[in-house]
């Protein structure tokens, strides 16, 4: 674990165990999968203390939603949890890593998601840029906060199908993702 990431963390999630617990063993998911994607993709330049905090952080906001299943007991719609993560972030000084946080929910939202769907989000774009934010936003895509995929990876089929619920696009992108970062070596 990483001792930066396991200390913001525990300073948001004090008194709150049963949604800790959910994001910790989901956030060790994807960061053991980020590692591995970057181990797999060497010609993808990331810092890998940086990639490990990002991947451990990415979901820090869902403690200020409303999503009792997991815990947490706010006042925000759960797909506020990434804006939410990034302003948490910036307030920690992780400017540089606080964008992950917004940036990894589905495959990206862009503004024209927003503002065609009048999503519960601030009008720009918040789509992954950054190798780390696409290989955290990538990893994430196969593990959830259900238990059945807290610690197995999802099918494939799976997150498409998933995906196609936001839009045909959607799928295509993750596609776009499977073929740069491959994906047989998750199931090994």
């Amino acid at each position: 674990m990483h001792t930066k990431a396991e200390n913001i963390l525990r300073k948001y999630y004090s008194g709150h165990e049963e949604a800790y617990s959910y994001l910790h063993t989901h956030s060790l998911s994807v960061a053991r999968l980020a590692l591995k994607v970057a181990e797999h993709n060497p010609l993808i330049i990331v810092d890998k203390e940086q990639l490990l905090l990002a991947a451990m952080l990415h979901d820090i906001g869902i403690i200020m939603t409303d999503a009792p299943g997991i815990g947490c007991y706010g006042k925000y719609p759960y797909l506020a949890h990434g804006y939410l993560g990034r302003e948490i972030l910036e307030k920690e000084g992780l400017f540089d890593l606080a964008p992950v946080c917004e940036r990894h929910v589905g495959v990206g939202i862009t503004l024209q998601d927003i503002l065609e769907n009048n999503l519960p989000l601030p009008a720009r774009e918040m789509v992954p840029e950054t190798p780390i934010e696409r290989i955290v936003c990538y990893a994430d895509k196969f593990y959830s906060k259900k238990p059945k995929y807290l610690t197995q990876p999802k099918p494939v089929e799976k997150i498409l199908n998933s995906l196609l619920k936001h839009g045909p696009s959607k799928p295509a992108i993750f596609r776009d993702m499977m073929n740069t970062f491959g994906w047989e070596y998750i199931y090994e």
